[in-house]
This record gives C-alpha cells, sequence and structure tokens, in this order.
C-alpha cells in the first residue's frame, strides 16, 4: 500500500484504537475508564524476577517511576507501588538485547494491573550477541509531521537516508533516540511516526516534546497519555557498554491551552536521585530531555524570555549529576549549540524537520537532518548528519558578498562547532589563518527565511542568531581552501 493510502486510512483511526501497548493500553493508562475501588490512592504490592536464559540476574534496577529497588542474588525484587502508577520499568544492564514493541519502540517495561492489589511482574532479558562495549546510537530530534505532506517528506526523504546510515554502522549493539516533537500537534500521526521507527530494524527510545502532549487537561499529569499509550512511560533509564542513559520529562504544563515551561518536576528529580545511586560516581551518564537545560539563545537574545526554551530548575539537576561525565541531549530550538559547563556537556540539535519542513536548513543555517554517536568505552564521539549529504559536509562556506552584514568577507557556518575545533583557511597551499567567530545570521536562512511571505510553507520562520558563524579576508582567492578539524581529529576541507 502506497505512503498515501497508508496515511490516509490512519487518520480516521480513534485514538483508543491506534494505541498500541495492547487492547487494554488506554484503559490502564487513563484513570477514568479505571476507577480504583475506593475512588482514592491504593497501594499495589509488586514482584517479580528479572532474569536470563533461565537464570535470575542480580543487581538489577527496577523502577515503578517513584520507587527504584536492586534485585537480590537470586534476580528477585519486591516494590510497593500504588494505583498513581501506571509502569513498572527496567533499567536494563549492560550486556542484554533491547526489546523492541511492534510499533519499534523499545520495551523494557511492564503495564501494572491496577485491578490486582498483590502481582508478579517478570522481566526476562537477551543476552547481546556481541559485547555493547562499543556502540553506536542516533539522536533524531523534532521529526514534528503535521499532515500528509510532511509525514510523506518523513517516510520518503528522511527516513532512507537513515536506514542508509544505520547499514552502514553495521552495527547489532545500535539503537535511536526520538528526543520529542515526534509530531506537531496532530497526535494521530504517532501511527506514521511508529511507521518510520520500524523501518529503521533498531529500537528507539522516545522523549515527549511539546508537541506530542494532550492538552487542554487540568494539569501537566494528564499530558502524557497518548503517548504513554504509545511509548510507555515518559522518564526512565537504561544501560549500554560502560554508560548509563537517561530520559526525562522536561516539558511542563500550566494548566491553560498548550502553555508549558521547561522544569523538572520534582517527583523525576527525586526517582533521578535515587537511579543515580545505583550508578557509580566518574561514569559517563548521557540524559536525554525535549527542552534543553541551557543554551547559547539566552546571551543571543538577552530580552527573550526563556521559561520556554530552558530548564528552568536545571541547577538541581546539575547537582545531581555532580561527579559524573555528562552529557545532556536536547531538540525543540531548531537551531544546533554545543555548550560545556564544568563535568556538563549540552548538545542541543538540529532537528529532522529543519525548519517546519519548510526547506533544507534550520533558521541558523543549520541542515535538516540528526546527530551519529559512538561510545567507545565511557568515551563518547559525535557527528550531524545533513539529510541528503555525506559525513564530509560538516560546515558550509559562503562567497564574499554573500552575506548582507558583512559584503568583504568570507563567512563559514559550522554548526556542529564547539571551542575544541580548529578552523583554517589557505591560499595556495599555505595557511593564512584562523577566521574570527562573530554572532550573526546565517546568509542563506537570510535568503530563505526572511519576510513575512517567506518560507511559503511556514511564513512566521525567520532567521536566528547563531555563534556558529566565522568570517574571513583573503589575501588572494586563487586556491582558496578551508580546513576544518573537529575535536577528535577529524579533518574536512572545501575549496572555495
Amino acid at each position: 500500500m502506497s505512503t498515501r493510502r497508508n496515511f490516509i486510512k490512519s487518520i480516521g483511526i480513534s485514538t483508543a484504537a491506534y494505541l498500541t501497548l495492547g487492547d487494554n493500553a488506554l484503559a490502564q493508562v487513563n484513570p477514568s475508564k479505571n476507577p480504583t475501588p475506593s475512588g482514592g490512592f491504593f497501594p499495589i504490592r509488586i514482584k517479580g524476577k528479572v532474569s536470563a536464559t533461565g537464570k535470575g540476574i542480580s543487581g538489577v534496577v527496577i523502577s515503578d517511576g517513584r520507587m527504584v529497588v536492586q534485585t537480590n542474588g537470586a534476580g528477585e525484587y519486591e516494590l510497593i507501588s500504588g494505583s498513581d502508577r501506571e509502569f513498572v520499568f527496567v533499567s536494563q544492564p549492560s550486556g542484554f538485547e533491547i526489546k523492541k514493541l511492534p510499533n519499534g519502540s523499545s520495551s523494557i517495561f511492564k503495564l501494572i494491573d491496577k485491578s490486582t492489589l498483590d502481582q508478579v511482574l517478570n522481566f526476562e532479558l537477551q543476552p547481546t550477541v556481541a559485547g555493547d562495549g562499543n556502540h553506536h546510537f542516533l539522536l533524531l530530534s523534532d521529526t514534528q509531521i503535521q499532515n500528509e505532506y510532511e509525514a510523506n517528506q518523513l517516510l520518503t526523504v528522511s527516513v532512507p537516508d537513515v536506514v542508509k546510515t544505520i547499514q552502514s554502522l553495521n552495527d547489532p549493539n545500535a539503537f535511536g533516540i526520538g528526543c520529542g516533537d515526534l509530531v506537531y500537534d496532530k497526535l494521530e500521526l504517532f501511527n506514521e511516526y511508529n511507521q518510520s521507527i520500524q523501518s529503521y530494524g533498531i529500537p528507539f527510545f522516545q522523549v515527549i516534546g511539546n508537541h506530542d502532549m494532550d492538552f487542554r487537561v487540568r494539569s501537566d499529569a494528564w499530558t502524557a497519555q497518548t503517548f504513554k499509550g504509545h511509548f510507555g512511560p515518559t522518564y526512565y533509564s537504561w544501560n549500554r557498554g560502560e554508560i548509563h542513559y537517561v530520559v526525562l520529562d522536561d516539558v511542563f504544563y500550566l494548566g491553560t491551552g498548550t502553555k508549558y515551561i521547561g522544569l523538572l518536576p520534582e517527583e523525576q528529580l527525586a526517582w533521578l536521585e535515587q537511579d543515580l545511586a545505583f550508578v557509580e560516581k566518574g561514569r559517563t551518564v548521557v540524559i536525554s530531555l525535549h527542552i534543553p537545560t541551557y543554551t547559547g539563545a539566552v546571551t543571543r537574545y538577552p530580552k527573550n524570555d526563556t521559561l520556554g526554551g530552558t530548564v528552568s530548575n536545571r541547577e538541581h539537576l546539575y547537582r545531581l549529576l555532580e561527579g559524573y561525565q555528562v552529557h545532556i541531549l536536547s531538540g525543540h530550538t531548531h537551531f544546533n549549540d554545543n555548550m560545556i559547563q564544568g563535568n556538563i556537556f549540552e548538545h542541543c540539535h538540529g532537528t529532522v524537520c529543519g525548519a517546519w519542513w519548510s526547506g533544507p536548513i534550520c533558521y541558523d543555517g543549520t541542515p535538516s537532518g540528526y546527530a551519529i554517536y559512538e561510545a567507545r568505552g565511557s568515551e563518547l564521539q559525535w557527528k550531524y548528519k545533513g539529510t541528503g549529504l555525506t559525513l564530509e559536509e560538516q560546515f558550509r562556506v559562503y562567497s564574499k558578498g554573500y552575506h548582507p552584514d558583512f559584503p568583504d568577507h568570507f563567512s563559514i557556518n559550522c554548526w556542529n562547532y564547539d571551542p575544541k575545533w580548529e578552523i583554517s583557511w589557505y591560499e595556495n597551499g599555505i595557511k593564512v589563518g584562523s577566521p574570527k567567530k562573530i554572532m550573526a545570521l546565517d546568509p542563506w536562512s537570510v535568503e530563505l527565511h526572511t519576510g513575512p511571505s517567506l518560507p511559503a510553507r511556514r511564513t512566521w520562520v525567520e532567521p536566528q542568531l547563531t555563534d556558529h558563524l566565522f568570517f574571513f579576508q583573503p589575501n588572494s582567492t586563487e586556491n582558496l581552501v578551508v580546513e576544518v578539524i573537529d575535536r577528535f581529529g577529524n579533518t574536512f576541507t572545501k575549496q572555495v
């Protein structure tokens, strides 16, 4: 069946029908359809066993999102949960396969049966075929599909590019992270999003974004019901090789319209504190959330309200992460930023949809695309992959006169830049100097996005200031070459 016919067929499906956790998923997740016997909270005793090849696994962390316990020497656990909890999930240990739901997303959880006060939930794990000490993962942020055109763009343009990348990695331990805004307020399009995930053939962990939420409910507590029906809990953890991975939900609904702020509720911070108690200090911790904890936009636009663009209580998160080597991965902003603060490296990624499917770039000039991470033991390396571009395309050079604000300069957009990158230009084989970094607008974004009628699909998109633009004035344009060396020693060159 064609993508178009699949799309049309799915539009008419009701919310209850498209939930993919099972026939009873909506009743389990929606308390209005599963009232408690007393009409209020009651405790639920849950016990079980984590095993592989018939043997219990000790030291595995299990949680219901509030209580965090560890299995004993026989692989057994027990916790007192409650009728306000929906899932029990395993912080999967390293060395085991990541199971998938039918929709392609990870399955590290079990639904709590709220009709049973005493229940058994077992987890059976499968050892990996190859050691997972070295592994890859992809970070796809803001696929953000809203209609048939955008769903088709995702499925026919972006998906083949990602599939090709996954095939090139040839890594049986690879996985993906969907870093929020999987759809654009049209939650019925989770079906088309799930089609994309199924195409990749690797398990994906999903992050909830502000456009993935059930708005106009009475409080933030009820905004994730549709999302949970597809993907399970909105915060959880797992392990791969020497790295501990965490997903958090930092979009906090204010209870009116579609207003939200970036904030981590106490429940999540308390859970994370318990979760990290089982993670040895000094280890690498990778946290994925939708709204970045902090970005350079705070200083680029000092008069703007940052409540919806950063996490208000980030300092409390940072305190919990002291003593670890931390990478925070986010999306949301539709620009690329790398921020380093002490032990924390925050990566805010460009998006799969670019500037909301309106052209080939985000509004800071970053190509529409995604990130590729490689873990070597406890160390991470990464590159940004533009859709339709090779991995050698790590920067763009604009000719003299193209940038309207710097008509006498050549300019370079090096979208994944951080202070350990080196940028130089050569004339006739001789290194002349390094360009100057200046906060400015990307000139291609100026051309594509400026004004009330551009871009045609999203006329409200405008170019945004960025901190990864560089300017230089060569003495000669004969045999002019720009060289970029990333923090890992990879060299990229362009003949201008």
